[in-house]
């Protein structure tokens, strides 16, 4: 039993919300782990306190490691398991040695005041990201519920929802939810004029885009306009067939090689939640656009790395899949990507010039796959008439790595 880590979830109601299992556990502790404002809701209980540092998660190994043979006890906001400190002792420790006990978590807690279906409203958790992940999940007629980090969050909101043309979104402001001195805020994003909020406070927007407000769509491909670029995109049509190549799976890894701007590995990312790119380009220039754009599109967790390829490449995590935009007829770009993909992944090489298109049939020799030419044309003005501009063709290589075993 002493090796056993209790995690205890804690509302803005403290001691008075904690069910009589939840106050015997406190009871028996011997050692009370969590946030200065988490121990200050405990007043009864008699264990040593020992507040988390900063910053906490570095320390959190050795700190447990400390306390064993005692009976250690961790208060969590809500539910542990929710974004919370429980997942974290659980990935550390193992389920074997963490036992948890939830409460009510915010979210839960802002749909019962506001009335809305948990099922049904986007989540999206600022605590340790940036406040442009939302971008990913506005869209019109859509609830969301921000995880506040800070009081300021509820500001910043509001402008990045103003700026996307969602200014007429409601907004709602809820603080302390469940404590004595909850407070209900309500308002617009483009009228919001509450600079800083108490810094426990849910965010609760309800998505109404401004007229003229064009959307992005959840599916590949999206228009070119979505980017900021200097010519080097892989255009729209095309995009949408080379991320079907890729066929992203959640929680998988992308490489995104001569990323250009980088559309490729973000719409991987926008795919899932869980999914994870690298964006590898030489440009500094072009490595901080692709920045702007994985931010602007609602997945600033988009890993960008500045370096010519193969070089650039070393050290990387494995992929589960790989797309060469850029490079394929450097040295080395090709078989250093094939060699990282892991076994059962996909490798995607696209080319539009006769070298790049060589490159690309001499492997298709050597490892198979499929090799498909893509020719798009897109309408325009010939004088007073309308007629076909061709795109420049897009030569598509795909191959699946074997699987040790497989031939």
């Amino acid at each position: 039993m002493s090796d056993l880590v209790m995690v205890v979830g804690i509302g803005a109601d403290g001691w008075a919300g904690l069910s009589a299992a939840a106050r015997r556990e406190l009871h028996a502790a011997e050692v009370l782990m969590g946030s200065a404002r988490q121990l200050a809701l405990v007043p009864e209980a008699t264990a040593e306190r020992v507040a988390w540092p900063s910053p906490m998660l570095p320390a959190l190994p050795a700190l447990i490691a400390s306390h064993r043979g005692r009976r250690v006890c961790v208060l969590a906001s809500g539910d542990p398991m929710f974004h919370g400190i429980g997942t974290t002792l659980v990935r550390l420790l193992g389920t074997g040695r963490v036992r948890v006990l939830p409460h009510p978590s915010s979210v839960s807690l802002a749909c019962a005041r506001l009335g809305w279906a948990v099922d049904r409203v986007e989540v999206v958790s600022v605590v340790t990201r940036p406040v442009e992940s939302l971008h990913a999940v506005v869209h019109q007629g859509r609830r969301v519920l921000v995880l506040s980090a800070d009081g300021r969050t509820p500001a910043r909101v509001a402008a990045l929802l103003a700026a996307r043309g969602y200014g007429g979104s409601p907004m709602t402001v809820l603080e302390r939810l469940g404590g004595a001195g909850e407070r209900v805020i309500h308002g617009t994003a483009g009228g919001w004029s509450l600079p800083v909020a108490h810094d426990l406070n849910v965010v609760a927007v309800e998505c109404r885009a401004d007229a003229g407000t064009v959307p992005l769509p959840c599916v590949p491909g999206l228009p070119d306009e979505a980017f900021e670029h200097d010519g080097q995109l892989t255009k729209s049509e095309v995009r949408a067939v080379t991320l079907s190549r890729l066929a992203p799976v959640p929680g998988e890894l992308l490489w995104d090689v001569g990323a250009g701007a980088g559309s490729v590995a973000i719409e991987w990312m926008r795919a899932h939640p869980a999914n994870r790119a690298v964006a590898v380009d030489s440009h500094p220039e072009r490595a901080a656009r692709i920045s702007r754009n994985a931010a602007g599109l609602g997945v600033p967790g988009l890993n960008v790395v500045t370096g010519p390829a193969p070089a650039a490449l070393a050290g990387l995590e494995p992929p589960d899949a790989v797309f060469i935009g850029g490079g394929v007829t450097v040295p080395g770009v090709v078989e250093g990507c094939w060699e990282a993909l892991r076994p059962g992944g996909r490798l995607v090489a696209n080319a539009v010039t006769v070298e790049s298109e060589a490159v690309l049939a001499s492997w298709h020799g050597e490892l198979g796959g499929d090799l498909v030419r893509l020719a798009v044309s897109r309408a325009a003005p010939v004088g007073g008439f309308t007629g076909w501009r061709p795109m420049m063709p897009v030569t598509t290589w795909t191959a699946i790595k074997p699987v040790e075993g497989e031939r």
